[in-house]
């Protein structure tokens, strides 16, 4: 196939991702990169490219599942977060670049001296992996029920040659048995069962990492009553929700324990974090 051939190809699958992707061309270079080897800076007019007929199948077979609305992390086997290429797999939720200031929050609330954290549902371990980057003398302890999540958070690990964080199996806290932590973070399952803003690629991640009950709360309401018992002395619990649950989640953080409870905006300016810290 040549650059002509190439090209058309690349416009034909652009057309056919218009309906599904809101970066449909976007969508089609990285599936063809992936597929044919080739650097995308290199797709650029002018340089003769070729790919095996066995090549055009995949990238066919790519684009249609692409196409029916299957997320382009999970095609690809990656995504980025915190500036880390982090395998993912429908054994993960995608990480969303939202999750990033819950990660911002987490650091600000973690001293220069070294202390243990805690990451509940780690799923992909973008969260616990992204704290221990940036804090190597910390300690972080990272937990999901899920050994399919487990194993490729630990792969994340071992590629990003991550050495400070710990994968324990467990339903949230019972793998921390009896430790204590300066800080806990979590990012847990927060839509409501039937609710209609999920979105069509969402039906390819784990059930269990998205819907928590009937009204989303059904896992923060678990984690903000247990949070304080594995929590130190003026430790700190912060927590991914969704916009419209910034009062239940406050309710729930003062219910458990918590005081000086602040809510943080995302970059579209809707409440999507918010911290708590332990009353003596």
């Amino acid at each position: 196939m040549t650059l002509p051939d190439t090209a058309a190809l690349l416009y034909q699958a652009t057309s056919q991702l218009n309906k599904t992707s809101d970066t449909p061309a976007l969508d089609a270079e990285l599936l063809f990169c992936a597929i044919s080897g080739i650097d995308r800076s290199a797709v650029t007019p002018g340089r003769s490219m070729t790919l095996t007929n066995r090549q055009r199948e995949v990238f066919s077979t790519l684009i249609k599942r692409r196409a029916a609305g299957e997320p382009i992390a999970y095609l690809l086997r990656r995504k980025e977060f915190w500036s880390q290429d982090l395998l993912v797999s429908p054994e993960v939720l995608i990480p969303r670049p939202e999750t990033e200031l819950l990660v911002e929050q987490a650091l600000e609330h973690l001293p220069e001296q070294p202390c243990n954290v805690a990451d509940l549902g780690t799923g992909s371990g973008a969260i616990a992996l992204a704290i221990a980057t940036e804090r190597p003398n910390v300690q972080v302890t990272a937990t999901d029920i899920s050994q399919s999540a487990l194993e490729v958070a630990m792969k994340n690990a071992a590629r990003l040659g991550v050495r400070n964080v710990t994968f324990r199996q467990g339903d949230w806290f019972a793998p921390l048995a009896d430790q204590h932590y300066r800080l806990i973070v979590s990012n847990p399952p927060y839509v409501r069962v039937g609710d209609p803003r999920l979105e069509a690629g969402t039906l390819y991640e784990p059930v269990d990492a998205l819907i928590s009950g009937y009204d989303g709360l059904d896992a923060l309401r678990m984690i903000c009553a247990a949070a304080r018992r594995y929590l130190n002395s003026q430790g700190v619990l912060v927590l991914e929700h969704a916009c419209d649950q910034k009062n239940a989640v406050h309710k729930l953080l003062s219910q458990g324990g918590f005081e000086t409870i602040v809510s943080s905006t995302d970059l579209a300016g809707k409440p999507r974090v918010t911290w708590g810290r332990r009353q003596k």
